[in-house]
Order: C-alpha cells, then sequence, then structure tokens
C-alpha cells in the first residue's frame, strides 16, 4: 500500500511559478514510476507530467517548457515546477504512483488507469 499527500498548492499571477510537492509513504519499491495529473472544473483529469523508474521524463505539449517533474527519492518526495503559469492552468494537481510494468508499457506515464494510487490532491489557482 503506498500513500500520497500532496502539497503546496496555491494562488499565483499569471506568469508566476509555484511548485507542488507529493510525500510518499509505504511500499514504494524501486519499480515504481509516479505522475502528476490535474482536473480543472467541467473536465477530464489530464496528465501533467511523468517519471518513470529509470528516471525517464514525459510530459503534455501544454506544460512543456514551463514544468518540470522531479524526485528526491532520500526524502520520498515528488516534485512539480510550474513556471510561466497560466490561468488555464488552474486546476487541482494530483500526484499518482504505479506499479504495473505492463500498464506503463500500454500506456505510458501520462494516461491516468495506468496509475494505482492517488493522492487527494492541492488546488492552483492562477489568476490573469
Amino acid at each position: 500500500q503506498v500513500q500520497l499527500v500532496e502539497s503546496g498548492g496555491g494562488s499565483v499571477q499569471a506568469g508566476g511559478s509555484l511548485r507542488v510537492s507529493c510525500a510518499t509513504s509505504g511500499d514504494t519499491g524501486s519499480s515504481y514510476y509516479m505522475g502528476w495529473f490535474r482536473e480543472a472544473p467541467g473536465k477530464e483529469r489530464e496528465g501533467v507530467a511523468g517519471i518513470d523508474s529509470d528516471g525517464s521524463l514525459d510530459y503534455a505539449d501544454s506544460v512543456k517548457g514551463r514544468f518540470t517533474i522531479s524526485q528526491d527519492s532520500a526524502k520520498n518526495t515528488l516534485y512539480l515546477l510550474m513556471n510561466s503559469l497560466k490561468p488555464e492552468d488552474t486546476a487541482m494537481y494530483y500526484c499518482a504512483a504505479g506499479e504495473s510494468p505492463f500498464l506503463r508499457k500500454l500506456m505510458g506515464l501520462l494516461r491516468a488507469p495506468a496509475y494505482k494510487y492517488w493522492g487527494q490532491g492541492t488546488q492552483v489557482t492562477v489568476s490573469s
């Protein structure tokens, strides 16, 4: 079992930066892959960024060049640094962890069904 707790959300003006964190605990083995997703009101949950157990990364086109996913294994913490924020980045941000090599290969790092464990989310609001 894996527990995920997000923090660091808040309100920021367009063009600003924010870093959200995800503290992980439980059975987080070396084969886990992790990701950040977001869900805006009236929209489907979308993958934002993912990091595989081998360190490979993937980003949604909408955030490439602006967002950076990273992981501090010593602290068991996943981060998402968000720069040049836009009002359309406003959403609830969730971190997720997955453990299935089959699902990872089938779906990649940015599709929600590939992930088994989810945090409760942290709200990010960007004003214009």
